[in-house]
């Protein structure tokens, strides 16, 4: 691995941070007594003021659930998307009678001494610069997943939560879900046996999003403030907002979009921690040629001692994965498998559904905040980054890889030592997209390299993924 004055410069801060709470590189815990900033009055009869930063989807899924929780007041709306950002504050208006300001530039919120909590909920590239800064200004923030746009921003994360001892909760809502949390009891308790296998899936239709090229930025919306710490790059595709997904300057693919809420499950039930031994990748975009960089048909590898866990993504047309799960997460062992909230024996007969619903994470975060104890969140940042981390490392492999033929990808898992059902998966992939009338020797799969992983979650002797742990920013967007 080579390491760069700023890689050294980084690893040496989160060395002493880590040092401070007594823990490895990895991540950082820290508790609000000490903090730098002091508590406010979040008692159970004092007001909160509550601010929203982005306000599309999520956004407007954070306000209707935010303005329903007692004595939380909503005070300001930001979004660089000035008509978002108006159309939210009159929806707000209408539910609650109380008109929150607009903003768009959130730089102003954080400065507002209204707003003692915050959600962030706008493009991946913007979740720790906004997350950071706002826990500087004193604030406590939830976030949205994925939790960073690089691994190092998720450290960094991390740090921040430590040093100034705020409260941060990640968006990954289903571990407030019960009969989750009974499922993950029974795998811990050892219902399942040796637990064999883990893998996420994500089969779900994403179409072209439109020719590359250069458009123009709608007149509503403040560009530099929307593209923050990301490159100064026009606008390459017919949409800018959710698009960004699909573009590695903005977003993550569809490994940071939905399937970061399954490998999070699949580790809080299993109970992995660290960034694990190895990781591979294989994939590509197929279908059609547009606008967007990221696959739209992928699988990841990550080896966690001599446990696979694998995650797959499927964005043309597809049947179920199979006949008892359609999608989302399998934990296996010698006695069958866990998928959500139901137990299948070996060979596939449901033998128990553990009861349970999903609890208000929102009111989760806030609870915490008002009694001051982030050990009861349940997502806490140190987990999120875990989570998010897996999936970065494998666009990282993704983005390192080379175009391969079947033939010598085939080879490769033999080679290393991958597990049979990492060969049926790719078989299966294979079938999928030739049914999808994709001609594999026109346009092959990108072969990923098989990174090693320190457990400090950097790569070993490979310069290029762990340029790729970071990113530069644009001024003055800088961590």
């Amino acid at each position: 691995m080579t390491i760069t004055r700023r890689n050294f410069c980084e690893q040496s801060l989160l060395a002493i941070a880590a040092a401070a709470a007594g823990q490895g590189d990895w991540t950082v815990a820290g508790t609000r007594e000490g903090s730098a900033n002091p508590v406010v009055d979040r008692s159970a009869n004092s007001e909160i003021g509550h601010a929203i930063i982005g306000c599309r989807i999520r956004g407007k899924a954070h306000a209707e659930a935010f303005a329903k929780i007692p004595g939380v007041v909503l005070t300001h709306v930001c979004d660089p998307d000035r008509q978002l950002a108006e159309e939210l504050a009159n929806a707000i208006e209408t539910t609650t009678g109380r008109r929150p300001t607009v903003e768009i530039d959130l730089r102003r919120v954080f400065d507002s001494q209204d707003v003692q909590t915050l959600s962030i909920c706008t493009p991946n590239h913007w979740h720790a610069l906004a997350t950071i800064w706002a826990l500087d200004a004193g604030k406590d923030v939830y976030v949205e997943k994925p939790l960073s746009h690089t691994v190092d921003e998720g450290r960094r994360m991390v740090e921040a939560v430590a040093r100034t001892g705020r409260i941060c909760q990640v968006g990954t809502q289903n571990r407030s879900h019960t009969g989750i949390r009974a499922a993950r009891d029974f795998v811990q308790k050892g219902g399942l046996g040796q637990v064999t296998m883990a893998r996420t899936i994500v089969y779900g239709r994403r179409p072209s999003i439109g020719e590359l090229g250069n458009y123009a930025i709608p007149a509503h919306v403040d560009y530099n403030l929307w593209l923050g710490p990301a490159r100064d790059e026009p606008l390459s595709r017919p949409q800018l907002h959710y698009d960004w997904h699909w573009v590695w300057n903005t977003g993550n693919g569809e490994l940071g979009n939905n399937n970061i809420h399954y490998v999070d499950l699949v580790r809080w039930v299993i109970g992995l921690q660290g960034p694990g031994d190895d990781v591979f990748s294989v994939g590509g975009r197929f279908g059609y040629r547009d606008a967007g960089e990221t696959p739209n048909t992928q699988m990841v590898v990550h080896r966690f001692g001599a446990l696979p866990v694998v995650q797959e993504v499927r964005g043309l047309p597809t049947g179920p994965f199979s006949n008892q799960v359609r999608d989302g997460w399998i934990v296996s062992g010698t006695e069958g498998f866990v998928s959500g909230t139901s137990w299948f024996d070996p060979t596939g007969q449901l033998v128990q559904t553990f009861p349970g619903s999903l609890e208000n994470h929102f009111e989760n975060f806030m609870t915490c905040v008002r009694q001051n104890t982030p050990n009861q969140l349940a997502a806490p940042v140190s987990e999120g980054h875990q989570s998010t981390a897996l999936c970065h490392f494998g666009n990282i492999s993704h983005r390192t890889g080379q175009i391969t033929n079947t033939v010598e990808i085939k080879r490769r898992l033999q080679e290393w030592q991958m597990p049979e059902d990492v060969a049926a998966t790719f078989e299966r992939i294979g079938q999928h997209l030739t049914d999808n009338q994709v001609d594999l020797e026109a346009t092959p799969l990108t072969l990923g390299p098989l990174l090693s992983l320190t457990p400090e979650g950097r790569f070993v002797d490979h310069w290029e993924a762990n340029r790729l742990l970071s990113r530069t920013y644009r001024a003055p967007f800088e961590l």
